[in-house]
C-alpha cells in the first residue's frame, strides 16, 4: 500500500467530509472510487474543459472577415516598420 497526501482548503474539506459521510463512506473510499472508475474508463470521470479561446468568439471572426474584405477590396494603408514607429513617437 502506499500513502498519498493531499492539501485541502480546510472548507472545502470539511464539505467534502460531509458529503461523504452522507453517502456512507469516508475520504478514502471516495478518492479509490474515483481512481478506480478512471482507471477503468482509462479517463477522468467528468469532463474537464477550458474556456473557449476568445480568438474564435463570434465578435472576433466578425472582425477577421471584415478585415479580409477590407484587404480583397483594396482598403488598406501600408507602412514600413519605421514609419510606424515613428508614428508611435508621435
Amino acid at each position: 500500500m502506499t500513502t498519498i497526501s493531499l492539501r485541502f482548503d480546510d472548507e472545502m474539506k470539511r464539505q467534502l467530509d460531509e458529503m461523504c459521510d452522507e453517502m456512507g463512506m469516508n475520504l478514502t473510499t471516495f478518492f479509490m472510487i474515483y481512481a478506480k472508475k478512471a482507471l477503468r474508463d482509462r479517463r477522468i470521470p467528468f469532463e474537464v474543459t477550458a474556456p473557449p479561446d476568445p480568438f474564435y468568439s463570434d465578435a472576433n471572426i466578425e472582425q477577421l472577415q471584415k478585415a479580409g474584405r477590407q484587404v480583397k477590396n483594396g482598403q488598406v494603408i501600408v507602412k514600413t516598420m519605421e514609419e510606424l514607429e515613428a508614428m508611435e513617437r508621435e
